[in-house]
């Protein structure tokens, strides 16, 4: 249902594929981040990627200047990813309806390695970093 994005953008943006296959989902991404006409493309896989599979689609991203996201259930990583990452929701006590999230890099190859807490602001359609609950301007140990 596209119209559940509408917090996140417009519907009209998104192009859903349903393959049939890893196989043909892997086609489907490595097409359209070569293609370039979409700045971000998301991957859903069910089994672990070779390193002739990661490589293609790292060389697909780099030729059409395309960000690509894999989602790759827990466990199943690949060695040819650039980075890895573990999301988890965080519950905020004072919102009924959180988006905050806790994102940790859990592999990066050219960087470092770290935790960020983020919140998806409506308003804008941006992400904002936030310091984590108990870390908030004014609680002890920040200055407000």
């Amino acid at each position: 249902m596209p119209q559940g994005m509408e917090a996140y953008g417009a519907p009209s943006g998104i192009l859903l594929a349903r393959p049939a296959s890893q196989i043909d989902a892997l086609a489907v991404a490595e097409e359209a981040l070569k293609d370039g006409a979409a700045p971000f493309v998301i991957l859903e896989i069910t089994r672990p990627l070779d390193l002739r599979e990661g490589r293609r689609l790292q060389l697909a991203a780099k030729a059409g200047g395309t960000t690509g996201l894999c989602i790759i259930p827990e466990g199943m990583g690949s060695n040819a990813a650039e980075t890895r990452w573990r999301a988890t929701p965080v519950f905020d006590p004072d919102r009924e309806d959180s988006t905050l999230m806790r994102w940790e890099s859990i592999k990066n190859k050219s960087g470092t390695l770290g935790v960020w807490y983020v919140r998806w602001d409506p308003q804008t359609h941006h992400l904002h970093v936030v310091p984590p609950v108990g870390l908030q301007p004014g609680s002890a140990g920040l200055p407000e």
